[in-house]
């Protein structure tokens, strides 16, 4: 593994665990997996792990925003979950993925998404070089010259074969042979077939599929379940070889003449009512979506609602539609600099200049999650600032003529290879979208408005206070007349109400009563005198029953037992009697804490509900062996 290791294994181990995932693939910052019952991954717990920048559910996915360095994140946790990072996509889980129930819309847009992952990157490199091809142009490199034609085909080589990569990462995408896609790709590209009258099934067919999206799309539909269709059926013997060939016969005929034709002109249908819409009130529609671009990342459906105009862009039309996609990164990055400047919160400020440069590239979510949505009204000036900035993008008729990217780089896509570029316009537009933003946050921004730690730190005081008087208050009320039953700190630290518990099983009390210690040591005592119920044999947890019947759960950090016992010590065994002190169990905080789990330790009555009730201890620390529940009956 590599040196995300302790992230990967928490990071499956909060989503559910590897028998919740059936799917995974990641973009520029975010983990994306397909779970098969998203109520059993522990958001809360995820949203402040460190190094975990927020967490989205939406559109059928669980997405864990990273940052930049995702991809590296993204190999450890295919190693967790024991597959190869290229076929992650199909996590193996065949009850699991039975349990799914998702939007099939959307199921549709996730899978398409997902093929089209692995290319993005190169995509933008691709967009790089004929962005820097076209200033070339403008400098007085000739058109027709030999270097023009060989760094044009450099970067037109991804799009114009893109049916042949798309086909073979669906392919890998349902667990079939990556080469049967990429020649299914192949065979709707083949030159002598293209853009000529062909008689199929009794009609003419004219179809050109270079640089296209939908149509191979649509082909792999038919051609991946009629694999797997023959494969259970086809002998042994001769499987290998006739599969394919079934499956191509029928496939690529049906996608070349029928399937394909039909993508298109759904596409191209689509394409028209964005360009009207874009084309007729240009400034309404791009303050509009502009604005709201920053939102619908938030929710991760920016690549659904894009999906059409970048298939146009792909395939070499210039497209105005997406220019309001770059500019949000300027206004965020306009008001993170400005917060970052203003604010006397050294942990806000760690957090705001890495945000701010990864923003200058087109990496916004360290921005949006770490700095402008916690502080909302921030979030909101970047919204504005960004519409203010597409504004200036629609009056100064901007388009994008290549995809290079996001960030600085992105806008060598707006460079006209043809010439006529409006670099006055570009230039206006960011400065527009930067400036604005980064006024606006400079002369509204006060630490108050965000979440410091010092703020944070004062308002978890006064909500121990008040919950510590609740509880003195409760047991004064509760113990007239009722037997009582003591059970104390088996360990010392601070106090926690049971419902802060970041794991949700044991905050929603469906495991019993009680409340949460955070060690200050790795000394575990018995609480009461009675017996060891039961030992788990991983050593985490303990069971224990005193003479009046009332047990006990002791259980030492969150998710612990995925370290089999290492950092573990137990010093008695099931069925031992005990005394109120005895020495446990000892764990090695330093260890748990190395390996990146909570020491988060519930103490729980486990029968609570044969009592009239349970009351907490009235403060924030204790030492083992002090009172720290009250059990009435």
């Amino acid at each position: 593994m590599g040196k995300y290791k302790e992230l990967a294994a928490d990071i499956v181990a909060h989503v559910g665990g590897k028998e919740n995932v059936t799917g995974l693939r990641h973009c520029f910052t975010r983990l994306r997996f397909n779970l098969a019952d998203d109520k059993k991954a522990d958001t809360a717990y995820l949203k402040n792990r460190d190094g975990v920048i927020s967490v989205v559910n939406s559109g059928g996915e669980y997405m864990v925003v990273i940052g930049e360095h995702v991809h590296d994140v993204y190999l450890d946790v295919c190693e967790v979950l024991g597959v190869d990072a290229g076929d992650s996509g199909q996590v193996k889980n065949s009850d699991a993925s039975a349990a799914q129930k998702k939007n099939p819309l959307m199921q549709v847009v996730n899978i398409v998404m997902a093929a089209m992952a692995p290319l993005m990157n190169l995509m933008c490199a691709a967009g790089i070089i004929k962005g820097i091809l076209s200033i070339a142009v403008l400098c007085g490199l000739p058109s027709d010259s030999g270097y023009y034609q060989l760094f044009n085909a450099i970067g037109d080589a991804i799009f114009y074969f893109m049916p042949m990569l798309l086909g073979m990462n669906l392919a890998k995408k349902f667990a079939i042979d990556p080469v049967f896609g990429f020649l299914v790709g192949a065979a709707m590209l083949y030159p002598t077939i293209q853009g000529v009258d062909l008689n199929l099934f009794g009609m003419t067919v004219n179809a050109t599929y270079t640089s296209t999206f939908l149509p191979v799309v649509f082909t792999m539909a038919i051609a991946i379940p009629l694999y797997k269709w023959l494969e259970k059926r086809v002998s042994k013997l001769v499987k290998s070889f006739m599969v394919p060939a079934i499956a191509l016969a029928v496939a690529v005929p049906l996608g070349f003449s029928l399937v394909g034709p039909a993508a298109n002109m759904v596409g191209n249908a689509l394409n028209v009512v964005l360009t009207v819409i874009f084309d007729t009130v240009p400034l309404v529609a791009f303050i509009i979506f502009g604005g709201l671009y920053q939102v619908f990342v938030l929710f991760g459906i920016h690549g659904a609602i894009c999906m059409v105009p970048f298939m146009e862009l792909l395939q070499g039309h210039p497209v105005r539609m997406l220019v309001c996609t770059l500019i949000p990164c300027f206004a965020q990055t306009g008001v993170v600099l400005a917060v970052c400047l203003k604010t006397k919160d050294k942990k806000l400020k760690d957090i705001a200049l890495p945000a701010f440069f990864s923003g200058i590239f087109g990496v916004t979510e360290p921005a949006i999650y770490g700095v402008t949505l916690p502080r909302i009204k921030m979030f909101v000036i970047a919204c504005i600032g960004a519409a203010a900035g597409s504004a200036v993008g629609a009056i100064t008729g901007l388009t994008l003529y290549s995809y290079a990217g996001m960030g600085v780089i992105g806008l060598l896509g707006m460079i006209n290879p043809n010439g006529a570029t409006n670099f006055v316009g570009i230039i206006l537009m960011v400065a527009v979208a930067f400036g604005f933003s980064f006024v606006m946050a400079w002369f509204t921004y006060k630490d108050e408005d965000g979440t410091s730690e010092n703020a944070l730190t004062e308002q978890g005081e006064k909500n121990q206070k008040k919950h510590a008087e609740k509880a003195a208050a409760k047991a004064a009320k509760n113990a007239a007349g009722l037997q009582k039953t003591e059970i104390a700190a088996p360990m010392s630290g601070a106090v926690k109400p049971l419902g802060a518990c970041s794991d949700e099983a044991f905050a929603s009390e469906v495991l019993g009563k009680g409340v949460v210690i955070v060690p200050e040591n790795g000394i575990v005592t018995a609480p009461f005198d009675g017996v060891v119920e039961n030992l788990f044999a991983t050593r985490h947890a303990i069971a224990l029953k005193d003479k009046k019947g009332c047990s006990v759960l002791i259980h030492i950090g969150m998710d612990t037992v995925r370290l089999d016992g290492e950092g573990f010590k137990a010093f008695v065994k099931q069925g031992d009697t005990v005394k109120k002190g005895d020495k446990l169990l000892e764990v090695d905080i330093n260890t748990v804490k190395a390996k990146g789990y909570s020491l988060e330790t519930p103490v729980l009555v486990t029968d609570a509900d044969q009592y009239a009730d349970v009351v907490e201890m009235a403060g924030q620390t204790v030492k083992a062996g002090e009172p720290l529940l009250t059990v009435l009956k």
